[in-house]
């Protein structure tokens, strides 16, 4: 089996992108790390793990399209084959989304489509459910609403801070994004 190439999306921290470097991804391979900030920790992570990394700010873009056609030059050139969004806080254009239709993978802090958008873990916890979770979807250019690969369910208890929620979700995200990459790998999820 050929190797799949992959590429990360990151803005920030990357506890994700750390989850999945260190994982056995089935034949996937990063093969590069891609931030719209030049300062994210993220980027860090790649380099210790000798990971190429590729900064894109917004800077000298008139339009969200003529960044994304930079990006999808960039990409090909890498032979990317699997664009895997872990804290990238962008959305991509329907230009990008065509480009990799059917492969971008995100991660969500909920279970979709419950919770949609920036912070799904403070507007659960705010809101008072006692079941949110983690939820692997498919990019669309509609803003978390593709076809779920995965999901799992993380329990609130009466004790939680919205911290220890955050904590136990990014748990269940380290776990799963990995597992979820392995199936795309194998070619069992489409």
């Amino acid at each position: 089996m050929d190797e799949v190439n992959i590429a990360v999306f990151v803005s920030g921290n990357g506890t994700n992108l750390q989850a999945l470097m260190d994982a056995d991804l089935a034949g996937g391979k990063i093969m590069l790390v891609v931030s719209d900030k030049k300062d994210a920790f993220a980027l860090e992570r790649a380099k210790k793990k000798g990971v190429k990394t590729f900064v894109l700010t917004k800077e000298g873009f008139d339009t969200r399209e003529a960044y994304d056609q930079e990006l999808v030059k960039q990409l090909k050139e890498e032979q990317i084959e699997l664009v895997i969004l872990a804290g990238f806080m962008k959305i991509l254009s329907p230009y990008f989304v065509n480009e990799y239709k059917n492969k971008i993978l995100n991660i969500h802090p909920s279970l979709l489509p419950s919770f949609k958008g920036l912070d799904g873990v403070k507007e659960a916890y705010g809101y008072g459910v006692k079941v949110t979770g983690v939820t692997i979807h498919f990019v669309t250019d509609k803003l978390d609403e593709g076809k779920i690969m995965m999901q799992e369910p993380v329990a609130i208890s009466k004790e939680d801070t919205i911290d220890s929620l955050r904590e136990k979700i990014h748990k269940v995200e380290h776990r799963l994004y990995p597992e979820a990459v392995r199936h795309f790998v194998r070619g069992e999820l489409i």
